[in-house]
C-alpha cells in the first residue's frame, strides 16, 4: 500500500530475496568462522615455526578474501537491493527502528575490510604479534557484525515487548537474539572448517600438512555442530505461538526440521570419525560431500526460519502483504484501492467512471464491465496476495490452489483468508473489492481435473 509493487513471475519476489540471502549467508558465515580460523592458526604456525603451514595459510587468506570480501560484498548489496524492492515497508521499519544498530554494523564492516586487507597484503612485513593481532581484530569485528545483524533479523521473527514502547534496545534484545546468535556462531565455525577442508584438499599437497589441517579444524567444526543443535532447540522454544502453529501445520516444514537435524548429526559423525579420529580421509570427494551436506543443513535452516514468520514479515509489526496491522480497519471502510497512492492513481487514470469527488467509489467498481472488473481484481491480487503466491505457475500458485472452486467458495476465502488458513494475512479491503478479486481468481482457476470424484457417484471422464 505504501509503495509500488515489484512483480517477479514464477518465483515471487520474497523467494528471490530468499535465494540471494541464502547465497550471502553461506559466505557471511564463512567470513566469521574463517576469521577465527586464520587468527588462531596463524598464531599456532608462528609459535611452532611451521613455515609450510604459514605458506598454506597465506594461500587460504587469499581464497578467503576473494570469497568473503568480493563475493560477499556483491551478494550483500544484492540482499539490500532485493529487500528494498520486494519488501519496502518491512525494510523501512527495520531501518527506522535500528538506525543506531545499522550504523554500528557499518563501522564493524569497515573495520573488517581494512583488517582483512592489512592481514593479507602485509603478510611477512608485520611483526608476528602485530600480524596475529590484526587477525583477531578482523575475527571479532566480523563476529560483532554477525551479532548486530542477527539481532535485527531475529527481531523479525519475535519482536518481544517492542510493541509496548517501540524502543531500540527492547527490539534489539528480543527473545530470538541469543538462540539465533548461538546457532549462527556454530554455523560459522562449522562452515569455516568445511571451506578449509574443501580448499586444502585441492591446495595442500603434503600429506603431513593435510593431516595437520584436518585435525586442527575438526574440533571447532564439532563444537559448531553442537551449537547449531542447541541454538536450534532454543530457537524453537523462543518462537511466538503463531510461528509454532505455522510450523506444526506445514508438513513440509516438519520434514525439513527432521532433515536439518539429521544432516547436522550426519556431518558431526563424519567429522568425528574422519578428520577428528582418523586423519587421512582428506580426499576431494570426501570434502565435497561433507561440504555440500553442511551447506544443505544451513540452507534448510534458513528456509525454515523464514517460512514460520507468516502471516507477518515482521512479527506483530508488518503483515506479509506489506500492510501495517493497524491500517486494516480503515482500509476495510475506505477501500484497498483508495488506500494506496499507486492503486488510487491507477483507478483514477484508467477507470475515471469509478471515481467520485471523495475518491474511489466502491459501489461504482461493480458497474464496470466484467473484463475491467477482472483487471482490477488482478491489481488487487498483485498488491494483496502476490507476496506469497504466484499466479498460474511457480511458488504456491493461486490458480492451482483454487482449482475447481466455486465463486462462493473463493469469495468466502478472499473475505476471510485468516480463517481459512491462520497463517494468511486478513483481508484489507471492502466487500466490493473482494468480489473483484474473486472474479479474477475464478477466471484464472483451471477446471476440475478429469477423473475426479464429485460426491454424487459420478466421475468426470476425459
Amino acid at each position: 500500500m505504501h509503495y509500488p509493487w515489484w512483480y517477479v513471475p514464477f518465483l515471487t519476489s520474497p523467494m528471490l530475496i530468499a535465494a540471494i540471502s541464502v547465497l550471502h549467508v553461506l559466505v557471511s558465515h564463512y567470513a566469521v568462522g574463517g576469521g577465527f580460523f586464520l587468527a588462531v592458526e596463524t598464531r599456532y604456525a608462528y609459535r611452532t615455526k611451521n613455515t609450510d603451514y604459514l605458506s598454506y595459510l597465506k594461500q587460504h587468506a587469499w581464497f578467503f578474501i576473494l570469497i568473503t570480501v568480493v563475493y560477499g560484498a556483491i551478494t550483500g548489496v544484492g540482499v539490500w537491493w532485493t529487500i528494498g524492492l520486494a519488501s519496502p515497508l518491512a525494510t523501512e521499519t527495520l531501518i527506522h527502528n535500528f538506525v543506531f544498530g545499522w550504523a554500528i554494523e557499518y563501522v564493524a564492516f569497515i573495520l573488517e575490510i581494512v583488517a582483512a586487507f592489512i592481514f593479507f597484503y602485509y603478510w611477512g612485513r608485520l611483526k608476528e604479534k602485530t600480524h596475529v593481532t590484526i587477525g583477531w581484530i578482523y575475527a571479532w569485528a566480523a563476529w560483532f557484525s554477525l551479532f548486530v545483524i542477527t539481532a535485527i533479523t531475529a527481531f523479525m521473527l519475535n519482536t518481544g515487548a517492542w510493541h509496548v514502547n517501540r524502543g531500540f534496545w527492547t527490539g534489539f534484545f528480543n527473545p530470538q537474539l541469543i538462540p539465533q546468535v548461538l546457532a549462527r556462531t556454530g554455523g560459522a565455525f562449522l562452515l569455516a572448517s568445511l571451506y578449509v577442508y574443501l580448499h586444502a584438499s585441492f591446495k595442500a599437497k603434503d600429506r603431513a600438512l593435510r593431516d595437520l589441517i584436518e585435525s586442527r579444524s575438526a574440533r571447532p567444526a564439532l563444537w559448531g555442530a553442537l551449537m547449531i543443535v542447541v541454538g536450534g532447540v532454543w530457537w524453537y522454544l523462543a518462537l511466538p505461538e503463531s510461528s509454532r502453529a505455522a510450523l506444526a501445520a506445514a508438513s513440509v516444514l516438519n520434514v525439513l526440521m527432521v532433515f536439518i537435524f539429521a544432516l547436522t548429526v550426519a556431518v558431526f559423525v563424519m567429522l568425528y570419525l574422519g578428520p577428528y579420529r582418523n586423519p587421512g580421509w582428506f580426499t576431494p570427494g570426501f570434502t565435497i560431500l561433507i561440504f555440500l551436506s553442511g551447506v544443505a543443513a544451513v540452507t534448510t535452516g534458513e528456509y525454515i526460519r523464514e517460512a514460520v514468520r507468516k502471516p507477518y514479515i515482521i512479527y506483530n509489526a508488518v503483515l506479509g502483504n506489506q500492510i501495517l496491522p493497524e491500517e486494516i480497519p480503515a482500509l476495510r471502510k475506505s477501500g484497498y484501492l483508495e488506500g494506496g497512492v499507486w492503486t488510487r492513481a491507477l483507478v483514477s487514470k484508467d477507470y475515471p467512471k469509478a471515481v467520485s469527488g471523495t475518491g474511489v467509489d466502491e459501489a461504482l467498481l461493480l458497474t464496470l464491465p466484467d473484463t475491467e472488473q477482472r483487471k482490477l481484481g488482478a491489481v488487487l491480487f498483485q498488491y494483496h496476495c502476490n507476496d506469497c503466491h504466484a499466479i498460474e505457475a511457480g511458488y504456491s500458485p493461486i490458480a492451482h490452489l483454487t482449482r475447481g472452486w466455486t465463486f462462493e467458495m473463493i469469495r468466502v476465502v478472499v473475505e476471510h483468508p485468516e480463517k481459512s488458513h491462520f497463517f494468511m494475512p486478513p483481508w484489507a479491503g471492502t466487500r466490493e473489492e473482494a468480489i473483484l478479486l474473486t472474479k479474477y481468481l475464478v477466471n484464472i482457476a483451471p477446471a476440475h481435473p478429469a477423473g475426479m470424484y464429485y460426491g454424487n457417484g459420478e466421475g468426470r471422464t476425459p
